[in-house]
């Protein structure tokens, strides 16, 4: 099957917007984090724009290293995702919930069974956004002083994939037939155990919840690294990057598909969304404004604190000269591998400064971030989508509820003008809605 000619697009729920200083701007609730009506709130807008899913990342850490940068952020007093998105699922009827989760500092039964039950709450829109750890401060958290390496990372990842999918397997579809008058409440002809020991994990089985309405919730994916691109292109259903670069983009939409391929893939079962940072104006000169606005809250202790925690804590940005050009390497960071590359490609490409490659990843983390009118927005998505660098976009508010009401009334209308956008839900689960396959229970005979 071919992709249609209509783009996905999900929302990055943050809360208070992905610019860095975006929790000093007046519009913005200052204790949007713990205060679930202003993520009903945020859903519901994504819900009436038809966007396919909700986005929540997640780490279980303070990323901060510093006393004086955790003074200066917003993130550190959010909800923990899956409890969030149980709440969201009885106020939005129609929208996927997707979080994050990692394998790193997780066991397989306990991520198995609550993904499982958020599908169920949700009655088909759950999504686990698989990741492994990366931040250097969760390990201490877990009783480890360092995080293992990122190979290592990556292959109790892949084991562990596997063995969640088969605790979604262990009853079958049917398996459940609660019938009063005989008094079999489950057909146990239908369970298997999965009795795993492998290099990392050892888990029996079997779970005790009913086989996920979706068959599996939407297996998500950011995988960029080289190893990480195997791993997406093994299990990714959405994958999502960072890539402002056209022709990077390109390169890395048709490498991915061609590993999912070789591995029996389909094409439109492997969606390729980048992230997307919108700043929306009637003119150009009012979204300049909006993102100048923004960059005065940020100060600079703040930026270097986040340009840090991305480049991988490989050097000393507070003794540099912020003003030398940004060499073309870097130490090799064991935390987020792919986001140091793209950030260092894109100095590169533009000859950026420190400080101005700081004053980047504040503003966007790396990701596309377009600054100017609905139209201007509107044609970069589009060209991204027809030369084949995205099959849609995840949404990046710089500030919400504010740049997500501009995107939602703004935006999305010019993306339906040009026939690149639905205007309404086409299934009842997130696969159905996303066109990807439910599937089969692996312990099933025949």
């Amino acid at each position: 099957m071919q992709r249609n000619d209509e783009m996905k697009l999900g929302l990055f729920l943050i809360q208070a917007g992905y610019n860095e200083g975006a929790w000093r701007d007046p519009s913005v609730p200052a204790n949007g984090g713990v205060d679930i009506d202003h993520y009903a709130h945020l859903a519901a807008l994504a819900q009436g724009a038809a966007f396919h899913f909700v986005f929540l990342a997640d780490s279980p850490s303070v990323a901060e290293q510093d006393h004086a940068n955790i003074a200066r952020v917003s993130r550190n007093d959010g909800f923990e995702p899956i409890t969030l998105l149980s709440a969201l699922s009885s106020r939005t009827p129609d929208i996927g919930l997707v979080a994050t989760a990692t394998t790193t500092y997780n066991e397989p039964y306990h991520l198995a069974r609550m993904f499982a039950s958020l599908d169920h709450l949700s009655r088909g829109r759950a999504g686990w956004n698989i990741v492994t750890s990366g931040f250097k401060f969760e390990a201490p958290n877990f009783g480890e002083n360092e995080l293992p390496d990122h190979r290592t990372r990556y292959a109790r990842a892949r084991e562990f994939v596997h063995v969640v999918e088969g605790l979604w397997d262990t009853w079958e579809d049917d398996a459940f037939i609660r019938n009063k008058q005989s008094g079999i409440y489950a057909d146990t002809a239908k369970l298997h155990l999965i009795n795993h020991r492998g290099n990392y994990l050892s888990v029996r089985g079997p779970l005790n919840i009913a086989r996920p309405p979706q068959g599996y919730p939407v297996l998500v994916q950011a995988g960029a690294s080289d190893v990480g691109v195997r791993f997406a292109a093994e299990f990714g259903e959405v994958v999502f990057t960072a890539e402002p670069s056209l022709e990077n983009g390109k390169r890395y939409y048709s490498a991915l598909k061609e590993q999912a391929r070789a591995l029996g893939r389909e094409d439109n079962q492997v969606l390729v969304m980048p992230g997307l940072v919108p700043i929306v104006g009637k003119t150009r000169q009012e979204a300049s404004e909006k993102l100048q606005r923004l960059q005065s809250y940020t100060t600079m202790d703040a930026q270097i604190g986040v340009a840090d925690r991305f480049l991988g804590f490989v050097t000393d940005l507070r003794s540099l000269n912020l003003d030398s050009l940004v060499p073309e390497t870097l130490p090799q960071t064991n935390f987020m591998q792919s986001r140091q590359e793209v950030l260092l490609n894109l100095a590169a490409r533009h000859q950026f400064t420190w400080r101005q490659l700081i004053r980047l990843v504040a503003d966007s983390r790396g990701h596309l971030m377009v600054v100017g009118t609905p139209d201007e927005i509107a044609d970069a998505m589009v060209n991204t989508f027809d030369q084949r660098a995205a099959d849609g976009f995840n949404v990046l508010p710089a500030t919400v509820p504010g740049g997500l009401h501009d995107f939602v009334e703004l935006v999305v209308p010019e993306l339906r003008r040009r026939g690149k956008f639905r205007s309404r839900y086409s299934g009842q689960t997130l696969r159905e809605n996303l066109g990807l396959k439910r599937p089969f229970n692996q312990f099933r005979r025949g």
